[in-house]
């Protein structure tokens, strides 16, 4: 946070208050004890970048260009905190390999699939990737 407050840099400052804020208001939810492991910051930095990614698609949507460029500047930000994103075929070979797993043959059992594929691939894809993919796949 200094260094990018020395350097003036509102974009990532803005992010870190958020990312700090989050840290604080986890770490003093009940049965918390102050203290917070690596899954549940994970968890709240996920929650962080779905919201920008909504946020961003709304502004959009409405063209304010404005308010969609400090969305992506957060991302950008909050995204060197989280794991390597997987791309889009290591997602849907993740997701085949499942498939052949779980012996799921139609899109009716997609459900057994994502409950699978959600757990697996938790941090590493979105939700929103993995269930397109898996609605690809059994559809064909």
């Amino acid at each position: 946070m200094k260094d990018a407050m020395k350097a003036k840099n509102e974009a990532v400052l803005r992010s870190l208050r958020a990312i700090k804020a989050e840290i604080i208001k986890a770490k003093t939810d009940p049965g918390a004890g102050g203290v917070i492991d690596e899954a549940t910051e994970q968890k709240f930095l996920q929650k962080m970048m779905k919201q920008r990614r909504d946020s961003l698609e709304i502004f959009e949507k409405q063209g304010r260009a404005d308010l969609a460029v400090k969305e992506k500047e957060e991302m950008t930000v909050i995204e060197r905190f989280l794991p390597k994103q997987m791309g889009l075929d290591e997602i849907r070979a993740a997701v085949t390999k499942i498939i052949g797993e779980t012996g799921v043959a139609s899109a009716a059992d997609m459900g057994k699939v994502m409950g699978v594929a959600s757990k697996r691939l938790a941090g590493l894809a979105d939700g929103k990737t993995i269930s397109a993919i898996v609605k690809e796949l059994l559809i064909k």
